[in-house]
C-alpha cells in the first residue's frame, strides 16, 4: 500500500501537480473534450464565453442523462408476438352438469329448505297480487332468518322505506304477522344479513325476486352441505357412467379411465379429461374435429333441483394440465339438444419477471399460501387469500373454497352470522384496493386458450329415433328409449389450426440502448467520447489522492505538535548553549530521571569526528643527494 501511494505521489509530481488548481489546469490543457481546452488557451473574453458554454452544455448533458437513466430504471416492457408450428399438448377439458346433485338423491336432505322456499314464493306472489303478506310460521320453527332473511323493501310515494320479512323474523319491531299494503308505491325483494346481535344489517338488492330466491336458497344449501361427509356428496352427485354416454379422441374410443373425477363445490361431480396429474398429457399434431375430443352427455334434466339449478345444460372449461378449473368464473355453457363445436387457439404468455413484471414461476415467492393442491395460478392465489380472510374475520371457511388445516366450513348452527360476515368482507374487498391483488402474482409462464363456438341442433329430426335407441341400449342395455332431446348434447373440442402464438415480454430499454443514448448525448453536446469520461474519472482519482495527501500531512503535523508539547526539554544553560553553537556534535549531559522520561521523538546527536586533529608528529626527513657525475 505504501509503495502504491508513493507511485501515485510521484505521478502527481510529474503530471498534474500537488494542488487542485494545478490539477484543473493540467486537465483542461490535456483533455480531448473541446470546451475545457478553450478555457485555458483563449483570451479573457473568449475564455468567459467558453466557460459559460461549457457549463450550459454540461448541464444539458447531465439533464439528458438523468432522463435516460430514469427511463431505463422504469423497467418498461414491449410485447412481442411470435407464431410457431408444432405438435401441441391437448388441453385439459373439464365437464360438469349444471345440476350439482340429483334431486331424487338429495330431496330428503333438503326437504325442510324446499318447504320454506315454496312458502317464500307463495308470500312473494301474494304480495305482488294484492299487497298482502300472509301470516308466517312462528320463528321457533325455523332459523332461516338468522343467517339470511328474505325481505320486501317497500318504498312509498313520499320516499319512506318499510322492511317486511317474508318468512317472519325474530325481531319484535318488524312485522311478522299479516301485513297489508296501505299505500301504492314500489317494492323490491332483497336479502337481509345481520350481525350476531342484529345491531347492524346489510341488504343485498336484486333486480328480480328470482335472483333473490336463488341466492337465499344457495346460502342455506351450503350450510346444509357443510355438515355432510365427502362420500355422501359424491354419491348424490352425477355419476360418470350416467353422465358421459360416448367419448372419442383422435378417432379412438375413450372411457371413464381417461377422466379424473373432481368434487366441485358449485357443480358437484365434475370429470376432467387429460388432466395430466398422473399421466403424460395427450398430444395432437393435426387440426380438425376428427383429431380432437368428441363427447355425448346426458344431463338428466328431469332430475334437477328446481330451486338450485335454474339453467339446464353442461358447463365446460379448457385449461392447462394440473390446474384447478374455476368453472363458476371462467366456464362456458353448452345447451341440451345441440351439437357444439369448440375450435381451440393456443396463446403462450411469457413474462419477464424480476424488476420488469410482478410474476412468479411456481408460487413459492408469494405471501399467500395456496389451498389448492394444483399448479399455481392467479385464481388459486386469489381464492386462497379470500378464504384466509374469511377464516380470520368470520371464524369459519366458505363452502366454495378449500379449507386451511384445522378449520371448518360455516354453518347456521355454529355461525349464525356467517352470511353477514361473508358479504361484509366481500363488500370491503370490492370497495377498497384488495391486499389480495397486491400479494398475488401472475404466473411467468402461462397458456391460455381462445375458443370459437358454433352450434347446431342435434340430433336431427330424421335421425333422432335410431340415435336415441342406440344411446339407450349402450347405457342401460335396454330396448326402451331412456334418452331424449331435452337431456342429451354433443361436444366437439379440436384445434382450429396447429400453430400457436407466443406473447412474450421483452425489455423495452436495454443496457445497449442506454449506453448508446448516453454516448450520443455526450458526443452531441460536448463532442466527447468514453475516453473523455475515463479522463474525467482519472482526474477525480487524482483529486482524491491530493485530498488524501493533504489529510495525511495535516495528521502528521498534528502529531508532531502534540509530541513537541509533551516531550519538550528543560532550557539549556549558558555553557551548553556556547558548546552547542561551537560543536555540532555536542550532547549535553542529561539527568538519569530525564533520560528515563518517555518521549516519542528522540533524535540522536551526531558524534564528533574520530581523528586526532590537534596532535603534531615530526615529519621524517630524507636526504636527497644528486650525483653530478651521472648527469
Amino acid at each position: 500500500m505504501q509503495q502504491y501511494l508513493t507511485r501515485a505521489l510521484h505521478r502527481l509530481q510529474k503530471g498534474p501537480g500537488y494542488t487542485y488548481t494545478e490539477l484543473l489546469v493540467w486537465y483542461c490543457e490535456n483533455t480531448n473534450t473541446h470546451g475545457p481546452k478553450r478555457i485555458v488557451t483563449e483570451g479573457p473574453k473568449k475564455r468567459t464565453m467558453w466557460f459559460i458554454l461549457t457549463l450550459v452544455f454540461t448541464g444539458l448533458v447531465c439533464w439528458q442523462w438523468v432522463i435516460l437513466i430514469q427511463s431505463y430504471l422504469s423497467w418498461e416492457v414491449s410485447m412481442n408476438l411470435r407464431t410457431g408450428f408444432k405438435a401441441m399438448n391437448f388441453p385439459a377439458v373439464t365437464i360438469c352438469n349444471t345440476n350439482p346433485f340429483r334431486y331424487t338423491r338429495s330431496k330428503q336432505l333438503l326437504q325442510h329448505l324446499d318447504k320454506f322456499a315454496k312458502l317464500a314464493l307463495e308470500h312473494i306472489y301474494s304480495y305482488n297480487q294484492n299487497g298482502t303478506i300472509p301470516a308466517a310460521f312462528p320463528p321457533s320453527q325455523t332459523n332461516w332468518s338468522r343467517v339470511a332473511s328474505l325481505v320486501i323493501i317497500e318504498t312509498s310515494e313520499q320516499g319512506v322505506e318499510t322492511v317486511l320479512h317474508i318468512l317472519g323474523s325474530d325481531q319484535s319491531q318488524i312485522h311478522s304477522a299479516a301485513w297489508n299494503r296501505s299505500q301504492p308505491g314500489s317494492f323490491k325483494v332483497a336479502l337481509q344479513l345481520c350481525n350476531q346481535n342484529r345491531s347492524n344489517c346489510i341488504y343485498r338488492n336484486f333486480s328480480t325476486a328470482l335472483e333473490a330466491m336463488n341466492e337465499w336458497y344457495s346460502l342455506h344449501y351450503m350450510s346444509i352441505l357443510s355438515n355432510m361427509p365427502q362420500s355422501d356428496r359424491l354419491m348424490m352427485g352425477e355419476q360418470g357412467q350416467d353422465f358421459i354416454l360416448a367419448c372419442v379422441f383422435g378417432g379412438q374410443p375413450c372411457n371413464l379411465e381417461n377422466f379424473t373425477q373432481l368434487m366441485h363445490p358449485t357443480y358437484g361431480n365434475c370429470y376432467i379429461f387429460n388432466w395430466g396429474s398422473e399421466r403424460e398429457p395427450l398430444v395432437t399434431s393435426n387440426p380438425g374435429a376428427e383429431f380432437g375430443l368428441k363427447l355425448v352427455l346426458d344431463i338428466s334434466q328431469e332430475d334437477y333441483n328446481p330451486f338450485l339449478s335454474i339453467a339446464a345444460g353442461a358447463r365446460f372449461m379448457l385449461h392447462q394440465q394440473n390446474t384447478f378449473p374455476f368453472l363458476q368464473d371462467l366456464g362456458l355453457y353448452a345447451r341440451a339438444g345441440t351439437e357444439t363445436s369448440i375450435g381451440i387457439f393456443v396463446d403462450e404468455i411469457v413474462r419477464l419477471g424480476g424488476s420488469y413484471s410482478q410474476c412468479t414461476f411456481d408460487g413459492s415467492d408469494v405471501d399467500v399460501k395456496t389451498l389448492y393442491n394444483t399448479t399455481y395460478t392467479m385464481q388459486t392465489c386469489l381464492q386462497s387469500c379470500l378464504q384466509d380472510h374469511m377464516v380470520k374475520f368470520c371464524g369459519c371457511g366458505h363452502h366454495n373454497y378449500p379449507l386451511p388445516e384445522g378449520k371448518y366450513y360455516c354453518n347456521n348452527e355454529d355461525n349464525p352470522n356467517w352470511g353477514y360476515c361473508y358479504y361484509h368482507l366481500k363488500q370491503q374487498i370490492e370497495a377498497e384496493h384488495s391486499d389480495c391483488l397486491e400479494s398475488c402474482k401472475q404466473p411467468c409462464n402461462e397458456t391460455q386458450y381462445r375458443l370459437t363456438m358454433t352450434m347446431a341442433d342435434w340430433p336431427s329430426e330424421s335421425s333422432e329415433d335410431w340415435i336415441y335407441h342406440i344411446l339407450s341400449y349402450e347405457r342401460d342395455s335396454s330396448a326402451a328409449v331412456t334418452v331424449n332431446r331435452r337431456n342429451i348434447l354433443k361436444l366437439n373440442f379440436y384445434f382450429q389450426e396447429i400453430n400457436y402464438r407466443t406473447i412474450q415480454e421483452d425489455p423495452a430499454l436495454t443496457i445497449d440502448w442506454l449506453l448508446s443514448k448516453l454516448g450520443g448525448q455526450f458526443g452531441f453536446w460536448m463532442g466527447g467520447s468514453i475516453l473523455c469520461i475515463i479522463e474525467l474519472i482519472e482526474i477525480l482519482i487524482d483529486c482524491l489522492w491530493i485530498t488524501v495527501i493533504k489529510v495525511v500531512k495535516w495528521c502528521a503535523y498534528r502529531r508532531s505538535r502534540r509530541a513537541q508539547i509533551h516531550c519538550s526539554d528543560p532550557p539549556p544553560t549558558v555553557t551548553q548553549s556556547v558548546e552547542d553553537h561551537t560543536n555540532a556534535g555536542f550532547e549535553p549531559d542529561q539527568a538519569e530521571a530525564h533520560i528515563e522520561r518517555p518521549c516519542t521523538l528522540v533524535i540522536p546527536g551526531t558524534p564528533p569526528p574520530q581523528y586526532d586533529s590537534l596532535r603534531i608528529y615530526p615529519i621524517p626527513q630524507r636526504r636527497i643527494t644528486w650525483d653530478c657525475d651521472e648527469n
